[in-house]
C-alpha cells in the first residue's frame, strides 16, 4: 500500500493527513512534507495518524525527529490517535505505547480537538 499525504489548514494549525504505511520507503515523505511546513513559517502542525494502518521504528523515528523539529524553532506539535482507528484501534497508538514513547506527544481524538483552543488532550 502507498502512503498518501494531504494537507489542510486549520486556524493557525497545518493539518497533515496521513493515510497508508508509515515506514522505511514512506517515512521520507511525511518528513519533506513537515520539513516543508516549518520552512514555510508554520509552527503549529497536527498529523492526523488515524488512517496509518502500519508503522514501523522508521515512522516512529520520523515523529520523534518532527517533535524534535518543532520544539527547537517553538513550534506546536500535535498527533490525532483515536483509540479505535483503521481496523481495530490505531496501530501507530499501540506501536508507541510498547516502545514507551507516546507520553513524548500531544494526542487527540480528531482534528477539531487538536486545532481547537480547548485542551482537550488524551490521557497517555
Amino acid at each position: 500500500m502507498t502512503l498518501t499525504v494531504d494537507e489542510a489548514e486549520h486556524g493557525a494549525w497545518t493539518v497533515l493527513s496521513i493515510q497508508g504505511e508509515l515506514d522505511l520507503v514512506s517515512s521520507a515523505v511525511v518528513r519533506r512534507r513537515v520539513h516543508d511546513a516549518v520552512a514555510e513559517g508554520r509552527r503549529d502542525v497536527v498529523l492526523d495518524l488515524s488512517q496509518v494502518l502500519f508503522c514501523d521504528s522508521s515512522g516512529v523515528g520520523v515523529l520523534i525527529a518532527s517533535r524534535r523539529l518543532l520544539h527547537s524553532c517553538r513550534g506546536r506539535l500535535r498527533l490525532i490517535l483515536p483509540a479505535q482507528g483503521a481496523v481495530e484501534g490505531s496501530h501507530v497508538n499501540k506501536v508507541l505505547a510498547a516502545l514507551g514513547v507516546r507520553r513524548l506527544f500531544a494526542v487527540y481524538a480528531d482534528v477539531a480537538a487538536a486545532t481547537g483552543e480547548e485542551d482537550q488532550q488524551l490521557s497517555a
